[in-house]
């Protein structure tokens, strides 16, 4: 996830292709961000999200998801659907692509999308290109500067105690960078 150099407030997921250079940027919003990221980085929240709580639900009722679709795009709008087995039977589902993803990452399923969809929306990022780096800038790289100056005063303990409280008061943004600082001085 990178923030969006086009939309304040906003930031971009961009999806790899699994064996390509192609690159798929998706503007999504902090609280879908919020969610991908809390997956991504393996956060317990000490309460179930909006996506915890459709996958218990999902599976308490033998429901899975298979896999996501981003199966069109229309001025500038990815449109999903999720791909669900219930016993013997398949149902798609439509579904907004920030929380399309945020789902696949929880019941660990792919995504795909059509060749036309990576003709029109595909880049390739180039490190050299100091405009392709800016719009790749990664949350990590910038929490991580951040958080080595807003935490380097801290003990790994107090950290780790800063960092359940976080989560416990559901700051996950906090919560990461606290992460990030405790795993920069593990290496």
């Amino acid at each position: 996830m990178s923030v969006s150099q086009t939309q304040s407030g906003a930031y971009a997921l961009v999806l790899a292709e699994e064996t390509g250079d192609r690159r798929i940027p998706i503007i999504i919003g902090p609280v879908e961000a919020q969610a991908i990221a809390i997956q991504l980085e393996g956060l317990k929240p000490p309460r179930p999200l909006t996506h915890d709580l459709f996958k218990n639900i999902a599976v308490a009722f033998d429901i899975n998801i298979s896999e996501v679709i981003i199966y069109k795009l229309e001025e500038g709008i990815f449109f999903s659907e999720l791909v669900c087995e219930m016993g013997t039977q398949e149902i798609r589902i439509d579904s907004r692509t920030s929380d399309a993803v945020a789902l696949a990452l929880r019941f660990k399923c792919p995504i795909y999308t059509t060749e036309e969809i990576l003709r029109k929306a595909g880049i390739i990022l180039d490190p050299e290109s100091p405009s392709e780096v800016e719009f790749g800038r990664d949350i990590a790289t910038t929490s991580s500067s951040k958080s080595e100056s807003e935490f380097e005063r801290y003990t790994v303990n107090e950290l780790t105690d800063m960092m359940n409280e976080s989560i416990n008061n559901e700051d996950y943004e906090r919560a990461s960078r606290i992460r990030d600082e405790i795993n920069r001085r593990k290496k």
